[in-house]
């Protein structure tokens, strides 16, 4: 298979599954039991996200400049700085620790 034929595989899918979303009925959508499933589903894969990109490299545990920007940016978020904010900071902290340390 080739990488563009992959490509639009993966892209039909995606189309077919929000195509999918629309013909849902909205009584269904409203259950207070789903509404609550779908809040918690998001949480989970964003924080599932995040443990991945922030803690593994090669599929395996690191320890380094990402944790301590991660926390610099949970701190932020805790004290509501703008996403902006969050983002640089974050992207500062990283950047010196790597620049000193080399980690």
């Amino acid at each position: 298979m080739t990488l563009w034929l992959a490509i639009f595989i993966a892209s039909a899918a995606v189309y077919s599954w929000k195509i999918l979303g629309y013909l849902v009925p909205s009584s269904v959508l409203n259950h207070p039991t789903i509404s609550r499933i779908a809040n918690l589903l998001t949480v989970a894969l964003l924080a599932a996200l995040l443990g991945v990109q922030g803690l593994t490299d090669n599929g395996q545990i690191v320890f380094d400049a990402r944790i301590p920007a991660i926390g610099v940016a949970a701190v932020l978020l805790y004290f509501r700085a703008p996403f902006v904010v969050m983002v640089g900071a974050a992207a500062l902290v990283a950047g010196l620790l790597r620049l000193w340390f080399g980690v």
